[in-house]
């Protein structure tokens, strides 16, 4: 029989803006859910026994409790339960607990300590429980909003509830009281994923999937209370909810996760909204995007054919679609029209490997068509949005400052009796602006919003290093580099790429033997969050091969494999090829915040994000130089790291914010 841990329901003050009636049929809807994923364990775990398979007893763990986790308890079954695809949602088990069961390995024995550093010093996370999807993003009177996918009862998926925080510079947050609870029969299954729009006449709706009492998928609408109040303290369902139902040629659980709206470049009464599907009709398994068209928001039609769909790619869930100026100098709003200088770009998170893919492309809407630039880096099948940790992700337009924001989910690779024992689970990525790559035309450019840079500190700057073959080379810092800011650049030996012929031209990152593997023109690159004696370390570097005819290729990575000695965490390599024009410099910038490294190549054509969970170089970070050429010598022609300062995140105190 499986083993439980206790776990505290959402208050019910009103800081969760939920009455007692409410928690009551919300805890007892969870009670059916929680019956069916034992039912479900109980069966796989009879499936394995009855095959010689071996133990899968469930991990067990107990949440510390807050000042907010009062009341009765309920019960969470820890373990290898999946989570979230018995309720048409994705998969939010991050895997490593039935991954070691597969190896015969424990859990490690982690420290307090340890468990306490994992805990971030400058990226968005809620004071505890569980976090996933961004929500709405939106900039509203003078206020950066982000609401997300929480869990108040615990640090694992389940009982899901919007979440909310505000910023005046997208660092510093205010946490507010959760703003959407599964109260209605039209979301009592999940008040899942949706997006803000802001109307032209500056009013705020927001459109999001719930899933209903039969775990229907639906699209519904809700309203500020008081669209006065800066903060969105409060909100209103529609009473017309649910406003939208899945066509008939669409699963109950395969219609989810509205766009923000755009307008109709024909009509600018009417507003066009695209919703995230599959069809598996004909053994097709494609990711669809339908497009509606609505005037305000409560009856909706279903334009012809569809927005876009790829063959093979499966479920598309919080689908984004935008565009850009080829320029590449600033953000445009949503509803920009198509036009010679501008394309758009249509974004998926594929539910089969739980992925960001984009693709750029042309978009008519009197066609109601939009394709891509070149079909074989289509969505799914071509670019991502991040080659590490990252998924679900929205944008929004900065109006204020003319830029394109984007919001990403960054969730743990650990065991969920680690995030129990811990009391938290995920992160959201730093905010990341986008631009269209103007110089290549092939890609986007992810980079740090601007405020990250005033989070800078003390400065350390090393330049013209040359490290041979072979070699390791120390960044003295004096600091703990546990929470710093990295820029560098780099320069090979040109004779060497001159004389390599055919050079690892069937390199790749995921397949590779990762930073410790050798070949003539890389690995080289960092290694950050490493102990004095290299026994863990997080590797982001460069790998060159060179093709017959003499054309390079310029591989970007990230090794996980060795930055911690324990076991039950997902360690990967994971990485791609990286433009890198003629003349240019190898460049990278690297954000390091404790169990987090995000790392941008060539001014953010490429981006890869990796949670890490060292045991030893979390109380003395260290960073390295290092190159595993066997042929090529490189030169850090410059190096700057700086230490970050820490970010406050507040709780919201109604007394201090009174707006007129």
């Amino acid at each position: 029989m499986a083993e439980t841990a206790a776990y505290a329901p959402l208050p019910t003050t009103s800081a969760a803006s939920v009455s007692a009636a409410n928690t009551a049929i919300r805890l007892r809807v969870l009670g059916l859910i929680l019956l069916a994923f034992s039912a479900i364990l109980i069966i796989g775990i009879a499936a394995i026994r009855i095959n010689g398979g071996d133990d899968v007893s469930p991990e067990i763990g107990q949440v510390p409790n807050g000042p907010e986790l009062e009341g009765e308890a309920y019960t969470i079954v820890l373990g290898p339960a999946s989570r979230g695809p018995v309720l048409g949602v994705s998969e939010k088990n991050s895997g490593a607990a039935a991954a070691l069961r597969g190896v015969g390995r424990g859990s490690y024995p982690w420290t307090n300590d340890m468990l306490q550093w994992q805990r971030t010093g400058f990226h968005f996370q809620p004071l505890r429980n569980w976090m996933n999807d961004p929500n709405g993003p939106v900039l509203y009177k003078g206020w950066y909003h982000l609401f997300y996918q929480y869990n108040g009862g615990g640090a694992v998926w389940g009982n899901i509830t919007w979440g909310h925080a505000v910023s005046r510079d997208l660092t510093h947050w205010l946490h507010l009281p959760v703003a959407m609870v599964p109260d209605h029969w039209y979301d009592i299954n999940g008040v899942w994923t949706g997006s803000a729009t802001v109307l032209p006449n500056g009013n705020l709706i927001m459109l999001y999937t719930g899933s209903t009492n039969t775990t229907t998928q639906v699209q519904c609408l809700v309203v500020p209370t008081n669209p006065a109040d800066p903060l969105l303290i409060h909100w209103h369902k529609h009473e017309a909810n649910p406003v939208l139902t899945p066509p008939p040629s669409v699963l109950p659980h395969d219609f989810r996760d509205p766009t923000t709206a755009w307008t109709d470049p024909s009509d600018p009464s009417t507003f066009l909204v695209a919703i995230g599907s599959k069809d598996d009709s004909s053994n097709r398994h494609a990711g669809v995007a339908y497009v509606y068209a609505t005037r305000d928001f409560l009856s909706y039609k279903l334009l012809p054919d569809v927005l876009h769909r790829v063959e093979g790619t499966g479920m598309w869930e919080c689908i984004d679609f935008f565009p850009v100026s080829v320029d590449g100098q600033a953000g445009l709003d949503t509803s920009e029209k198509a036009g010679e200088r501008i394309k758009h770009i249509l974004k998926a998170s594929l539910d089969d490997d739980r992925h960001d893919y984009y693709a750029i492309g042309r978009y008519d809407a009197n066609e109601n068509k939009w394709v891509p630039d070149d079909a074989e880096k289509d969505v799914g099948i071509g670019l991502r949005y991040d080659w590490g940790k990252f998924y679900a992700a929205k944008t929004f337009y900065d109006h204020h400052k003319r830029r394109r924001v984007l919001w990403g989910w960054v969730g743990e690779t650990d065991s969920e009796q680690t995030d129990v024992s811990k009391g938290w689970a995920s992160i959201m990525s730093i905010p990341r602006t986008i631009l269209f790559d103007s110089k290549t035309g092939s890609n986007l450019l992810f980079w740090p919003v601007e405020e990250v840079n005033f989070l800078r500190a003390k400065s350390y700057e090393f330049s013209s290093i040359d490290f041979l073959p072979g070699s390791v080379v120390p960044l003295n810092m004096p600091a703990n580099a546990a929470q710093i800011d990295i820029e560098a650049e780099f320069e090979v030996e040109k004779m060497a790429i001159t004389m390599a012929v055919e050079a690892d031209v069937g390199y790749n990152c995921s397949t590779s033997n990762g930073a410790s593997g050798r070949g003539l023109l890389g690995p080289f690159g960092l290694l950050v969050l490493a102990d004095k004696d290299l026994g863990e370390q997080t590797a982001t570097y460069f790998y060159l091969s060179v093709s017959v005819d003499g054309t390079t290729q310029t591989h970007f990575c990230q090794d996980e494999t060795r930055s911690s000695r324990a076991s039950d965490i997902v360690k990967r390599v994971v990485g791609y090829t990286v433009p890198v024009l003629h003349g240019e410099m190898l460049t990278v910038r690297i954000l390091v915040d404790h169990s987090i490294v995000e790392s941008f190549a060539q001014g953010g054509r490429s981006a890869i994000t990796s949670r890490v969970y060292p045991t030893k170089a979390f109380h003395s970070a260290k960073v390295f130089l290092f190159n595993n050429a066997t042929a090529a010598s490189v030169t850090a022609k410059s190096i700057k790291i700086w230490e970050m300062e820490s970010t406050f995140k507040q709780n919201y105190e109604e007394h201090a914010y009174q707006f007129s």
